[in-house]
């Protein structure tokens, strides 16, 4: 007979269903310095004695770092939840503390039978000996002297025979009496939840704004007098780099910098016919010039790296590296450890594959034959980038790797170095997107690309915000170097400013593919994927056209709102409402000014016309409650977009002509 398992006992007080929580704790749930983040419990007792409970946040030394009252969010179903805002980085806990309120007990009979003329005296004479226990209790966390002397005020009032039993009653349940109590609760029976781990993390882990270059095309030219090109180097890259930081972005993307093989290399479009005046695809990695751990040698080298990440924090950036675990035919690797390849019957090591893709210039790793020694060596040239100031990495196709690998690695990186940020770039079925991000990824691509009409739109907005957010942050991108969907193909500039606001305000982090500016919507036939990919030829680009267009200032601008309001920068918070036109979706974020950085109260409301094309107009009905603004007083909505100011009400009707503006962004207050 098996042995049966411990059961954990239930409290005194049942504490349920506690949320986030994955597999008991085993995955830890995530949360950044200054998010918001729901704590939910189904919280109930027997009989109709009143109970309450607490969301508490344990700091890494086990103290107290927040502790919040939680309110029903679904009556009847016994449902609560409290925000509770975590102010360090570290490894905390969280607990909910359900316990039997005596006062509530007390004050629901007492409404009832003073009035009534039921045992009055003796009823008002336990109301004061609950006051009158609230106020000796010893410890108060903090110390409340000014409460414990109304408490102890009340009870005195409630024993005071000369007065009208209903007068002494209105004061005992008056508003400074529940004012202290909501402070300090008189919690008898206390019954906490198991402790639950929370992973807190830099800002940046949840929020930011990122652009993708490859440092190979800025400066890149053709040199007439021989017919070849000149590559781009770090050092011409980074005159591109005040640009990017004028329109705001947080974070430049780099696709792999490494020595390029050049066996089966690819030509331009991907072809099979590599002329030596090619460059070679960047994720080819490895060539006599060394392998992940090296510069390619025509991008310069560490040193002009070292200057290069240098001259980005000086503008306030911070820098991304492709993490592409995978080999040229030429990497060190193949001969050095040929067992850390999948070899086929004939001897021959198989390339990579995902029909009907081929990728004939790269060799997959296998991590069944040495994964000890494997490990070692990835983890060896984490370290390298990270000790040359990289403080962010872009997984390439993590799912193509073992999960447990993945665990091990970020938990040891994050153990030395816990600023260190991964971006899982998985593409794949949404439980191994899950997976990944419970096994310690920071954020993840997302299939916002791909989401395009309303009710997509609008179900994927919820998705993202919903339950699986403490594991998965989404990362919203347009496009990226391997994808320009159908969508931005066919619908020209305006489908580019459609999607740009959407990504900037539909996600806390978002990101572009240089060249965004410049509306390159050209595909290579038969593929999602742009005509003359960057990822194969080198692409120098004018970005003084692209101002003509508007978009490069639309970045700037959707970047200054993300910086201005902490609404936006959260991720839980999101709410869609309701238009009555099948080409406008309305979503808002809110945050409430216990909760904000600012100390006031923030509302942002966007309203995007979907269809680049045409003048779209309707109905937007804004749940003004669930945002928490009044529902009878007059409020204004000030445009971000276009600075305009506008009478809003919880119908508007609204007018998008997208040739002028495809959204408006509203930061909503009153009159």
């Amino acid at each position: 007979m098996r042995p049966t398992a411990a059961v954990e006992p239930i409290g005194r007080i049942p504490v349920l269903d506690v949320f986030p929580v994955a597999e008991a704790g085993r995955f830890p749930a995530k949360a950044t310095v200054g998010e918001a983040i729901p704590i939910r419990a189904t919280v109930f007792r027997e009989g109709h004695d009143a109970y309450g409970a607490h969301a508490v946040l344990l700091r890494p030394d086990g103290s107290i770092g927040y502790r919040a009252a939680m309110h029903e969010v679904q009556p009847g179903l016994d449902r609560y939840e409290a925000l509770v805002v975590p102010d360090e980085p570290g490894d905390w806990t969280f607990v909910v503390e359900a316990w039997s309120d005596p006062y509530g007990t007390w004050a629901h009979d007492a409404a009832i039978k003073v009035p009534a003329g039921i045992d009055p005296e003796l009823t008002l004479e336990q109301g004061a000996q609950v006051l009158t226990r609230a106020a000796d209790r010893r410890r108060q966390d903090p110390p409340d002297p000014t409460a414990a002397a109304v408490l102890r005020a009340a009870a005195q009032v409630l024993r005071d025979t000369t007065q009208d039993p209903v007068d002494r009653l209105a004061v005992g349940l008056g508003e400074p009496v529940r004012e202290a109590l909501s402070r300090h609760p008189l919690r008898d029976l206390l019954s906490p939840s198991p402790a639950y781990p929370l992973q807190v993390h830099r800002p940046l882990a949840l929020t930011g704004a990122w652009y993708e270059m490859f440092p190979r095309s800025v400066g890149a030219y053709l040199d007439r007098e021989t017919g070849t090109w000149v590559s781009g180097t770090f050092t011409t890259a980074a005159t591109d780099l005040p640009r990017i930081a004028s329109m705001g972005f947080d974070v430049v993307y780099l696709t792999p910098i490494h020595p390029i093989g050049t066996t089966f290399r690819k030509g331009r479009n991907n072809t099979l016919d590599a002329t030596p005046a090619d460059p070679g695809s960047p994720y080819a990695i490895g060539s006599p010039a060394g392998g992940h751990d090296a510069v390619e040698p025509s991008l310069g080298t560490f040193d002009d790296f070292d200057a290069f990440v240098a001259a980005a924090r000086g503008l306030g950036l911070e820098i991304a590296l492709d993490l592409a675990l995978q080999c040229s035919p030429d990497h060190p690797w193949v001969t050095e450890h040929p067992q850390w390849f999948v070899h086929r019957p004939d001897g021959s090591i198989a390339y990579a594959e995902n029909p009907p893709k081929k990728y004939q210039d790269i060799y997959p790793l296998t991590f069944d034959e040495d994964p000890e020694g494997l490990y070692a060596e990835i983890r060896r040239v984490v370290q390298v980038w990270i000790d040359h100031g990289v403080t962010i990495f872009r997984v390439d196709n993590p799912h193509t790797k073992p999960l447990p690998f993945w665990q091990r690695l970020l938990a040891d990186v994050r153990s030395t170095h816990p600023e260190v940020i991964f971006l899982s770039e998985a593409f794949t079925r949404p439980a191994i997107m899950l997976g990944l991000g419970k096994a310690g990824f920071h954020q993840s691509y997302t299939y916002f690309t791909w989401r395009n009409t309303k009710a997509e739109l609008e179900e994927y907005l919820a998705r993202v915000g919903g339950d699986e957010a403490p594991w998965m942050r989404p990362a919203f991108w347009p496009t990226t170097h391997d994808i320009l969907p159908p969508y931005l193909q066919a619908g020209g500039r305006g489908a580019f400013a459609v999607r740009a606001v959407l990504a900037a305000l539909g996600a806390p982090t978002w990101g572009v593919y240089s060249g965004y500016e410049l509306v390159e919507n050209v595909p290579r036939p038969g593929v999602e994927e742009q005509i003359d990919n960057e990822k194969y030829e080198f692409r120098p680009r004018d970005y003084a056209a692209a101002q003509p267009l508007g978009i490069s200032t639309l970045l700037g601008t959707l970047n200054a709102i993300r910086r201005a309001h902490p609404a936006v920068r959260q991720l839980q918070n999101v709410r869609v409402h309701a238009t009555g036109n099948d080409s406008l979706v309305c979503f808002s974020r809110h945050l409430a000014a216990e909760h904000s950085p600012t100390g006031t109260a923030d509302v942002v409301v966007t309203i995007v016309n979907l269809d680049p094309w045409n003048t779209q107009e309707g109905w937007v009905h804004l749940d003004l409650a669930a945002v928490g603004l009044p529902v009878d007083r007059p409020l204004l909505a000030h445009d971000e977009l276009s600075g305009q100011v506008h009478p809003w009400a919880a119908d508007t009707f609204v007018r998008l002509v997208p040739q002028v503006s495809c959204a408006h962004v509203m930061s909503m207050g009153e009159v």
